[in-house]
């Protein structure tokens, strides 16, 4: 193609079609993925969520078994202290060391009797803590097979389009050094604030494709005879008449049909 700055304006406006025919495909490439890859994204921090909340529980499992065995090595002391106190009753000389070592006794039995109501506690919230690990387990196991389902989804059709999306990338940003920057800039900018991304369109029935407005006879020749850019008053939307339209449809239709 030749120079920018040489371009005649129907070759400007044929660079511009072929541009939007190019990045058109290249939506419909994007589109067949559709959501899937936001699906996959929320999978994947989904399953990391549950996977990071399990060994967590694990974790407190870990800490409160050690605590059990903790207070379970406490009352083993408390007994012995117990068994001391008393042995130490039978050879006391007044009734004041007796009622001591009595209180001492009655304390080590009031250390036991919270070391067990401790441990009933925690041995409660273990059972709990398991059954949470229990239904995580579950669902992590249906949420990871269910991401593996929809990244083997998307993995084939990424696969199938991958190739020819590059190749069509790389043809839009070839064209579009082939295209003067104010018309580009004008292109990008009707571009991106239509919903189908449609910027340039051409003439079908007397209006622009798309729209329900009839275009005047006298515009519908300026058109046609291609010696302006001209931008539809209603849509925004840069016009072409339908016959350069279906002559740039067949000759990228060709270069599509390469995969």
């Amino acid at each position: 193609m030749a120079n920018t700055k040489e371009l005649s304006v129907e070759d400007k406006l044929r660079a511009i079609y072929d541009l939007q025919l190019i990045d058109s495909r290249i939506d419909e490439i994007r589109n067949v993925r559709g959501e899937l890859p936001l699906e996959v994204e929320d999978l994947e921090d989904e399953v990391a969520g549950l996977s990071t909340r399990s060994e967590k529980l694990k974790s407190e499992l870990e800490v409160i078994e050690d605590l059990i065995k903790g207070k379970k090595n406490a009352i083993d002391e408390h007994k012995e202290a117990i068994k001391k106190y008393t042995k130490q009753q039978e050879s006391v000389r007044n009734n004041r060391e007796f009622n001591s070592l009595t209180k001492e006794v009655e304390f080590q039995e009031l250390e036991i009797q919270l070391a067990e109501k401790q441990m009933k506690e925690m041995k409660a919230s273990i059972e709990h803590k398991k059954e949470v690990i229990s239904q995580s387990k579950e669902r992590l196991e249906v949420k990871s097979n269910h991401l593996k389902h929809k990244k083997s989804e998307l993995d084939a059709i990424m696969s199938e389009t991958a190739k020819e999306e590059e190749y069509l990338t790389e043809q839009s940003a070839e064209y579009q050094t082939q295209i003067d920057a104010r018309l580009l800039a004008a292109y990008t900018r009707i571009r991106t604030s239509v919903r189908n991304g449609l910027a340039v369109v051409s003439i079908e029935r007397g209006a622009s494709a798309g729209s329900f407005f009839t275009i005047p006879p006298q515009t519908q020749v300026e058109i046609a005879s291609r010696k302006k850019i001209i931008i539809d008053e209603h849509s925004g939307r840069i016009l072409v008449d339908s016959v350069l339209a279906d002559e740039e449809k067949e000759k990228m239709e060709k270069l599509f049909s390469k995969f």
